[in-house]
């Protein structure tokens, strides 16, 4: 596994066909997907899978480990937003890890990762606007609220960050 990003706790690895099952319960757990549209049912979910294997070169995602132990805590991804031109931020953690700093930790290491290693100028996030919690993390991590907007049937936050602050 190639390791590229490191924090204090965790290490992230560039997705690999063996961390499909992990990724899985992602897309099988109704409270990471609370807000991401529902449980996806297996058919999707291996779709999705490939999907994010098979990434254009300036698409990134990350299986989120725990340093110590390896055990999985996540995906987080710098990839296409909506709008077709800026590089959106996006996570998700398995329920167990929330609320004790690891999405905040890691969210700052890929931002630091895409500014310095990528040498983006600018990242977005999305999330839908009832997710509190995702719109703390955000905040934590110095992405200012740029707009909402309807997606998915829900109201969306959109944050931004450029790389002069």
């Amino acid at each position: 596994m190639k390791r590229l990003i490191e924090t204090e706790r965790a290490v992230l690895y560039r997705l690999q066909p063996g961390d499909y099952e992990d990724v899985k319960k992602l897309y099988r757990d109704e409270e990471v997907r609370k807000y991401l549209g529902g449980i996806v049912d297996e058919e999707r979910c291996k779709i999705k899978f490939s999907n994010m294997l098979n990434l254009e070169d300036d698409s990134y995602y990350w299986v989120i480990r725990e340093k110590e132990k390896k055990q999985f805590i996540g995906l987080i991804s710098l990839d296409l937003h909506h709008n077709g031109k800026d590089t959106e931020l996006s996570y998700q953690l398995m329920p167990k890890w929330w609320g004790k700093g690891y999405g905040t930790e890691i969210a700052k290491g890929v931002i630091k990762y895409a500014f310095q290693d990528l040498r983006l100028s600018r990242i977005l996030a999305e999330t839908q606007t009832s997710n509190k919690s995702s719109c703390r993390l955000l905040e934590k991590v110095g992405m200012m609220f740029k707009e909402t907007t309807k997606r998915f049937g829900a109201q969306q936050s959109i944050y931004c960050l450029d790389i002069d602050g």
